[in-house]
């Protein structure tokens, strides 16, 4: 059964969030840069960087995964298969439209789609830009998960991380634990692979992250064979760094980093 075959069966949303639609902007020639949100959120919150980034030139693609942005039960019948479709799609429709390769940023499970991304297509991916990305938890409950999502679909949320007060994420508030189990298959995947990544890599950590632990940073730093690399900490926020006091931070490093590796990044051919 495909994808589409698997949301017309899905209890979901009506319609899709209005705070989580899709994004694009930034001029038609600025180099390409694809921003990719997380587990059980959507390009709110993003949106704030992916604005950023256009505003400094760069031509942004802030796509929205599926099941995100509806109902926690609609992602519950997708997998990281579906999340990596459409970010590959996006990927090469952007490169092939701008002609020329390009950066990526990533939030949380964003980050192991970007990082995926590069060890499938090193020739269109220009650079890394990674705030608490995650692949791998060392929760033991992790180890269950391929039962426990047999006994309840779901568990509380992890949406809203946030030490910023009154900015609120617009994730679910139930974890829906089949596609978390599929997840997990993605981390798996990607960890595999972390020695084919090759890009220019920033990385952000925050502290205090009640999300993520700090296992995946760790696995990055020592396995992938990026030459050029920054690994930051932030002080200030937690997993949600991108809507927190650490975010014009994050923007302006990533702007950094992707003003120079496109500077340096042949056109596409």
């Amino acid at each position: 059964m495909d994808l589409a075959e698997r949301l017309a069966r899905a209890p979901r949303a009506a319609v899709v969030d209005p705070q989580a639609q899709p994004y694009a902007g930034g001029p038609d020639d600025g180099a390409p840069v694809l921003v990719l949100h997380g587990f059980t959120g959507s390009p709110y919150a993003m949106r704030p960087w992916g604005e950023h980034l256009a505003a400094r030139g760069f031509r942004v693609v802030l796509p929205r995964l599926p099941g995100h942005g509806t109902s926690w039960r609609e992602l519950n019948v997708t997998g990281w298969q579906d999340w990596y479709a459409c970010v590959e799609r996006a990927l090469l429709t952007l490169t092939d439209a701008t002609g020329r390769p390009a950066g990526v940023a990533g939030l949380s499970m964003g980050g192991a789609l970007a990082l995926r991304l590069a060890q499938q297509h090193p020739d269109r991916v220009t650079g890394l830009a990674l705030v608490n990305p995650v692949i791998n938890i060392t929760d033991p409950r992790i180890r269950f998960l391929r039962w426990i999502r047999l006994l309840t679909p779901s568990l509380p949320g992890i949406a809203g991380d946030i030490a910023k007060p009154d900015a609120p994420e617009g994730g679910y508030d139930r974890n829906p634990l089949h596609a978390l189990y599929s997840q997990s298959r993605l981390w798996a995947a990607v960890r595999h692979d972390l020695p084919l990544v090759t890009a220019p890599l920033l990385v952000y950590r925050s502290t205090q992250d009640h999300v993520a632990d700090a296992s995946s940073v760790e696995l990055i730093r020592a396995r992938t064979a990026s030459v050029d690399r920054s690994f930051e900490v932030l002080h200030r926020s937690y997993h949600v760094a991108t809507l927190d006091f650490d975010a014009e931070t994050i923007f302006d490093g990533s702007v950094e980093l992707f003003a120079r590796v496109a500077a340096r990044a042949p056109g596409w051919t």
